[in-house]
């Protein structure tokens, strides 16, 4: 147990720890819990990492990227309790299914891409963009997880880390270059493309000198069984220079990509837009002893606590079940207000 929370089996592994299924017991919902063990956040770099992926996470709000609930510190442990992807990574999905069909392909990219889009519109790069850090919701809708590599970024600015899994890094990254974070986002994104629809990566090699030899000269080949549009749209993407490489407005103009997904998704930047509550179910709330006043100002202000997680599990239930809401930021007619 912890706060309101039984804690079950391991579903994940992290650097700092386990991430657990958990239930949260008032509302009987599940939730995953990443468990960050402070004595393995060791210097100060790990110290950063760690309170910059969870600014992140705070900063966060759209239908196809992981929401934070709420956070619990004890003496050797900080617990981020989040929403429950029950789908499972889009990298077993890929592997059970040996190659994703195009169709199904296309509105996993172009939620994707929908992701993307908002946290660069926030100024934050992900750098660790692959099929195992995108999960698949009880509707296999994609949802975006683990920021532990992601970092914020100004108007204009280059970024010298190299970070993320060898096989989806971008090559100006590899070659050591200052890179513009959302070109190597994207990068990543065409990596993941190639691997839904053609069923393996487009650069492997078990000597990693070779490998970040293939990346930097592009040296990959489509396989004949993929449309001319596919085609056409990872050469766009998977393109070694990034001044010429697609960017997302680029990528939605395509003949290929779907628009169908994304027209409305533009999710809630905070402290920008007002955050839709859904009144009936802040009426449920009473139900849990919540002061619903309290609660209301608490999911306004964008806070992570006991009461406002009640509240979202208590929405994605309903949601869930089938039911409209105008609180729900996935649905097509969702139009962000202004605060």
């Amino acid at each position: 147990m912890i706060g309101n929370y039984l804690i079950e089996k391991t579903i994940g592994e992290g650097t700092f720890g386990k991430v657990k299924l958990g239930i949260h017991l008032p509302t009987n919902e599940k939730v995953a819990i990443k468990i960050l063990e402070k004595d393995r956040i060791a210097d100060v770099s790990d110290v950063e990492r760690v309170a910059r992926e969870i600014h992140i996470l705070k900063l966060i709000r759209h239908p196809n990227i992981i929401q934070l609930y709420e956070i619990i510190e004890t003496q050797k442990s900080l617990y981020l309790i989040m929403e429950y992807a029950s789908g499972g990574e889009l990298f077993n999905y890929i592997v059970k299914k040996t190659r994703i069909k195009e169709p199904e392909a296309k509105k996993f990219y172009s939620q994707l891409i929908s992701g993307l889009e908002y946290l660069h519109r926030l100024n934050i790069v992900h750098r660790d963009l692959k099929p195992e850090n995108l999960l698949l919701d009880f509707n296999h809708n994609i949802k975006l997880v683990d920021f532990g590599l992601s970092n914020t970024y100004k108007e204009g600015e280059l970024l010298k880390t190299a970070c993320g899994s060898p096989c989806y890094a971008a090559p100006e990254m590899i070659a050591g270059k200052k890179y513009k974070p959302y070109k190597a986002d994207i990068w990543s994104s065409g990596v993941v493309l190639f691997a839904m629809t053609c069923g393996y990566l487009p650069f492997e090699d078990s000597n990693t000198s070779k490998l970040y030899k293939k990346i930097m000269a592009g040296d990959y080949s489509i396989p004949k069984f993929i449309s001319l549009e596919v085609r056409d749209l990872l050469t766009k993407i998977l393109n070694i220079d990034p001044e010429t490489r697609y960017n997302a407005e680029m990528i939605k103009d395509h003949e290929w990509f779907d628009m169908s997904n994304t027209e409305e998704n533009r999710g809630i930047i905070v402290g920008y837009n007002s955050i839709p509550i859904d009144t009936d179910i802040l009426e449920q709330l009473n139900d849990y002893e919540y002061d619903i006043q309290f609660a209301k100002k608490c999911i306004e202000a964008n806070k992570h606590t006991p009461v406002t997680t009640a509240y979202y599990l208590l929405l994605q239930k309903f949601i869930r079940s089938g039911g409209f809401t105008r609180a729900d930021t996935s649905h097509n007619s969702f139009t962000p207000s202004y605060l």
